[in-house]
């Protein structure tokens, strides 16, 4: 089974380059990754290009030009593009321990997706990840974080190397079973199924609309959030804004109410224009 990785990036080429290191040293071998990006400047393209130059791994990077928060649909062109069965989608400022494929692989099943979760970080943290302490674990240490301005408490919890551990955490959490942009992954047919991701909608709730359309489809959720690792960037979220969030809102409650499966502004929109 190819797996291939999808995440968006949008001019943040000094957080994109960590995340690719994280890649760079999985275990698991066997999976492209598909940077969407939501028409960044020739920084980043420059940045992927010395990185194909330095890495073994398979990239695609998949570009349209600067329209504005058009997340959905370069998810969507992504997802056309990608090559894998099955889709690991991520975001372009979480670094993936080196277990991340291994662990979305594993607990892969026909007729489910995964839900992960991430370990947030201070801006002081997410700027002194070097390449090295990728390659170490370094970011995914406690002990580590702590000595860079992380405050210890229970969510350390979500950082364990123990797979008993991370197991039980995962049958015993409260959290929902639901479709998270950063840490996610599913079959490919079921993304196609569903039509991919709704055009229409902006920043807020658009990974939750998406996992509800794959509920409503059958596709059951499978809790990972303890098993598959990654660690979340500091940055600032100055593309949100009340107007979306109010339409995005009233497309969620849609899909819902009528218990939609395939978006009318998905995959297949794109294919036409």
């Amino acid at each position: 089974m190819k797996i291939s990785v999808i995440f968006t990036t949008y001019n943040s080429p000094e957080w994109l380059e960590k995340v690719l290191w994280g890649f760079h040293y999985q275990t698991d071998d066997n999976f492209e990754v598909v940077i969407a990006d939501d028409g960044s400047d020739d920084k980043t393209r420059d940045l992927i290009e010395l990185f194909k130059s330095e890495s073994h791994r398979q990239i695609q990077h998949i570009w349209h030009p600067d329209q504005g928060f058009q997340k959905c649909q370069i998810l969507n062109k992504a997802i056309q593009a990608s090559e894998g069965d099955y889709i690991v989608m991520t975001d372009g400022d979480c670094i993936p321990r080196r277990d991340f494929i291994a662990a979305h692989r594993e607990a892969a099943e026909p007729g489910m997706f995964l839900s992960g979760g991430y370990f947030k970080l201070p801006m002081v943290a997410s700027k002194a990840i070097t390449r090295e302490n990728v390659k170490n674990g370094d970011c995914f240490n406690p002990d580590w974080l702590v000595e860079y301005g992380v405050k210890r408490s229970i969510k350390f919890m979500k950082l364990t190397t123990s797979k008993l551990r991370a197991n039980i955490y995962n049958l015993l959490t409260a959290t929902k079973r639901s479709w998270n942009g950063h840490n996610a992954s599913c079959w490919k047919k079921d993304a196609v199924l569903v039509n991919g991701f709704d055009e229409r909608m902006k920043y807020g709730g658009l990974d939750c609309e998406f996992g509800g359309r794959l509920l409503n489809a059958g596709i059951r959720g499978k809790q990972i959030r303890y098993s598959a690792i990654c660690v979340h960037l500091d940055h600032a979220r100055g593309y949100a804004n009340e107007e979306d969030w109010k339409r995005n809102r009233i497309i969620r409650k849609t899909s819902i109410r009528e218990k939609l499966i395939e978006t009318p502004a998905g995959i297949s929109q794109a294919q036409k224009s």
